[in-house]
């Protein structure tokens, strides 16, 4: 049975998520008993776990990858074929979920190509073709939220394919991703397509903006900066759901309710916490709220198993006190909106780079085929 704090965040309307996709989770049943005794309630994939998944699990994927070669495919539609097949069937392994809470639990999330990042209509293309190559409708499609990502979500949501919405760092770009969302549903309604059928998620990523704006805050190296240390990623990631539940506190929200829309949830990513000195489950406790999806690699959600302390909704009116955070880190010269650019920047090359990798990885091994 689940531990308290697991169980009492899903009974708090947190759906716990699994960030990590792999064929030996598959195959040897774990991802079914995470979700039987650990409330997983779905799964996240992003290039880097798919590129820990083959490269280390070289083994389970040696009978596809040869078969594939043999057919004389190219390095990116093996490593796609690899990849989709392990989504399809964590898929299946959480239908049950997707069924028991009504379509909005049950989810699996993959990425399109990273280096489509800058690329509105490549991107749109790709989406279309997972979605309809996966052919799973608890499926979710990854798309960034760059610039270019911005016009490209629009255009997939019109076309009734859910998206989970990744690298998000800044409010202002979350606020720019719901308007996204809701102009997507705006022409889904014009075309006819129900809504109800549509899901999204906000993937905000959390731990990485502690890592940036420590860095800053020892650098200065004041006490007024030491006070500050740790706090800056919760802040952020608080005034993201203030602004989600400003966002759909409004009469055109309220429209789109009225043709079946389903709100976007906002996902809290990169839970993982980097700093050892840190407590493992706060990236997790203190962003418990009714309605959130928290995505943690497995370290995260054992330690929440094993010690996690629940306390309730960690959030819900905390907006005064967060704004106050951001404001004396800008009094030191910290700029939410530098750093947020930053790590966008820098998270869309680290998924190229794991991509590359992988490529480099799978086409190695194609070459040992005979």
């Amino acid at each position: 049975m689940p531990t308290p704090a697991l169980q009492q965040l899903t009974d708090a309307g947190v759906s716990v998520w699994l960030d990590d996709l792999s064929r030996s989770r598959l195959t040897s049943g774990s991802l079914q008993a995470l979700v039987q005794d650990k409330c997983v309630r779905g799964v996240t994939s992003n290039p880097a776990i798919f590129q820990a998944a083959i490269s280390k699990g070289a083994a389970d994927y040696a009978a596809d990858l040869a078969a594939l070669t043999r057919q004389g495919l190219d390095v990116d539609l093996v490593i796609q074929r690899l990849t989709t097949d392990d989504v399809r069937n964590a898929c299946d392994v959480l239908l049950p979920v997707y069924q028991a809470t009504g379509r909005i639990d049950g989810r699996v999330s993959i990425e399109v190509d990273p280096r489509l990042a800058h690329d509105t209509n490549r991107t749109v293309e790709q989406a279309r073709e997972l979605w309809n190559l996966i052919d799973r409708p608890n499926l979710l499609i990854k798309i960034p939220a760059t610039l270019a990502g911005l016009p490209a979500i629009t255009e997939v949501i019109a076309s009734g394919i859910s998206v989970n919405v990744t690298l998000i760092f800044s409010v202002d770009r979350y606020i720019e991703v719901i308007e996204a969302y809701e102009a997507g549903l705006r022409k889904a309604f014009a075309q006819g397509v129900d809504a109800s059928t549509i899901h999204s998620v906000a993937s905000f990523f959390v731990s990485r903006v502690d890592t940036a704006v420590d860095a800053r805050l020892h650098e200065i190296g004041t006490s007024e900066a030491k006070a500050l240390l740790g706090k800056a990623a919760i802040a952020n990631a608080r005034l993201a759901w203030t602004a989600f539940e400003e966002r759909t506190s409004t009469d055109a929200w309220a429209m789109a309710v009225a043709h079946g829309a389903n709100a976007q949830r906002p996902l809290w990513a990169s839970t993982g916490v980097k700093d050892p000195a840190y407590d493992d489950t706060r990236y997790v406790i203190d962003l418990a709220v009714r309605g959130c999806v928290n995505t943690m690699p497995e370290s995260t959600l054992n330690a929440v198993f094993e010690h996690g302390n629940y306390r309730g909704d960690t959030v819900t009116g905390t907006a005064p006190e967060s704004r106050e955070l951001w404001n004396a880190l800008e009094t030191l010269g910290i700029s939410q909106t530098h750093v947020c650019e930053e790590l966008e920047k820098d998270g869309v090359q680290k998924f190229i780079d794991a991509w590359e990798d992988l490529r480099t990885t799978v086409q190695n091994a194609m070459d040992q085929i005979v």
